[in-house]
């Protein structure tokens, strides 16, 4: 009775072509799996650091105070901060020119805070692209890699006398591989992709609150010295 094929065997006795096709959808499923990670643990920073900023923004504390605070800091302002930043930054610059009027100050605030979002939004769907990519094409993928083996497979029937199941079992079997492979890198791309588009939209949802909010104050500190 004949041992059974293990799956490496399969994979070393494919073709040239389907062990190229399962080479790609290895490395597919290895750099979107880093990537699942890297985003989830950036999107929880970043939910975490908008909370804390929130915390802070919202407890009272002298807003030109956080805006110093933020500046001498070592790292980077990302996220709800760098909206802050942006958003503080432009309106002092603003006021300080002559002959500006309140409204006039406001629009620049504005038009900084949403370039300041834009920039935050696009950092937040880093990679996404890529995961939505594997998940829509690994499959496509996996499957010319399978077609390609059972083609090869059958074609080798040609020089057989006597076609049996034993025979053309394992070139199909090494094709299906490349199939199971496919399946292997969509599927979690696919899930996190979904995910971490719905918590982008969540965050970015957030920082479209609090710009509003954020330029309702400046809205009242522009026209209460005007």
């Amino acid at each position: 009775m004949n041992e059974p094929i293990s799956v490496l065997d399969l994979v070393l006795n494919a073709s040239v072509v389907v062990q190229v096709v399962m080479a790609i959808l290895i490395f597919a499923s290895i750099a979107s799996w880093i990537m699942i990670f890297q985003r989830g643990f950036a999107l929880a920073a970043t939910k975490r650091e908008a909370m804390e900023f929130e915390s802070e923004f919202w407890s009272g504390k002298d807003l030109r105070q956080i805006y110093i605070d933020l500046e001498a800091q070592e790292e980077e302002s990302i996220g709800v901060e760098n909206i802050f930043t942006a958003g503080f930054k432009e309106f002092t610059r603003s006021r300080q020119q002559k002959n500006t009027d309140a409204d006039r100050v406001m629009q620049n605030v504005q038009r900084a805070m949403r370039v300041a979002m834009s920039r935050e939004e696009e950092r937040l769907e880093t990679h996404l692209a890529f995961l939505a990519t594997v998940g829509s094409t690994s499959p496509y993928i996996g499957l010319f890699g399978t077609v390609w083996g059972i083609m090869n497979a059958f074609r080798g029937l040609a020089g057989v006398n006597q076609a049996s199941l034993s025979v053309v079992a394992p070139g199909i079997s090494e094709a299906l591989v490349a199939t199971a492979i496919g399946l292997f890198a969509a599927i979690p791309a696919v899930i996190a992709y979904n995910r971490y588009s719905a918590q982008v939209e969540i965050i970015v949802n957030r920082f479209d609150a609090f710009t509003h909010e954020f330029s309702s104050i400046l809205y009242r500190a522009a026209h209460s010295k005007s």
